[in-house]
């Protein structure tokens, strides 16, 4: 049979008609019809279609064990928000609602590029800035079940981007590996501490493709302030999340859109010197709360 406009999603589902796996074929039928769609509807040239697939093959070439820009181009297309808001709603039982919000769990964002180092095990209360630049700060919080019930012995791993915008692994000459980085497990009531500097607000990489794809679309690239958290503990499920810093500029234009309402933060100042010497701090100092709640995973 020839191949022709009008049969073509035929044709090439037919292909995977054999597939062993049923939700390999179900995702691979949708993607052929969305695909083959999409192309009907733009109608690119030749040579229209060579520079896609350019740019897919230079943000291939972009990523190595320290940048993941298949992620970020996920990011910037909204497309991994989509997915974890959707991801967040099956795992409580039904939909989110129209925010994307979560009633019972934290709410959930997304990975970003750069958990690709191992976070170091450290101690509660200990540091994860090995630099000693930036405005210093205490986040403390607790995990605990929608029903308050403390998780204790949960996992708590932390990275976040240094006062002037940067992770360790994108300025090995400025920061060692694993500043900015902590692992840390919750005590006996499902608390946890530790000591760091307020994050400052940065752009996402753009010296990349998905840099080009910004700037030809007129997009600016930056992020609010914020330190990442994946949370997670056995019998429930796992939640990747941020906290974002309350008064951050780009809070309403976050690059990758994932700025939860529920996630933002007061980094109050507190000028005590009996906590700051508590807590190995100098005076004053900023001081961030943030709770998690875990889902109990289903049985």
């Amino acid at each position: 049979m020839d191949f022709s406009e009008d049969d073509s999603v035929d044709a090439v589902t037919a292909s995977f008609a054999d597939t062993p796996d049923p939700r390999l074929r179900e995702v691979m039928d949708s993607l052929v019809r969305h695909l083959h769609g999409f192309l009907r509807e733009v109608r690119p040239s030749l040579a229209e279609w060579e520079r896609g697939i350019e740019f897919l093959t230079a943000i291939g070439q972009k990523c190595d064990e320290h940048r993941q820009e298949f992620i970020l181009f996920s990011d910037v297309l909204g497309a991994s928000m989509l997915v974890e808001t959707m991801e967040a709603a099956r795992q409580s039982g039904g939909a989110s609602g129209a925010t994307g919000e979560e009633s019972d769990a934290t709410a959930s964002t997304v990975l970003g590029p750069f958990h690709v180092v191992r976070s170091p095990e450290r101690a509660l209360g200990d540091s994860i800035d090995s630099v000693g630049t930036g405005e210093p700060c205490l986040i403390e919080g607790s995990v605990s079940t929608p029903d308050g019930t403390p998780v204790p012995g949960a996992r708590i791993d932390v990275w976040q981007a240094d006062d002037h915008g940067f992770y360790d692994v994108q300025v090995p000459d400025a920061q060692p590996l694993g500043n900015g980085r902590g692992l840390f497990t919750a005590d006996d009531e499902g608390r946890f501490w530790f000591r760091s500097i307020v994050p400052a607000h940065y752009p996402i990489p753009t010296d990349g493709p998905v840099g080009a794809l910004l700037t030809a679309t007129k997009r600016h690239p930056y992020r609010p302030a914020h330190v990442h958290f994946i949370v997670e503990a056995p019998g429930h499920v796992p939640v990747t999340t941020h906290v974002f810093v309350a008064g951050s500029a780009y809070l309403d234009s976050d690059a990758v859109f994932a700025v939860k309402q529920s996630l933002v933060r007061d980094f109050a100042p507190v000028d005590d010197p009996d906590a700051a010497a508590r807590h190995g701090l100098p005076t004053p100092f900023r001081r961030a709360r943030f709770d998690v709640v875990l889902q109990p995973a289903s049985s």
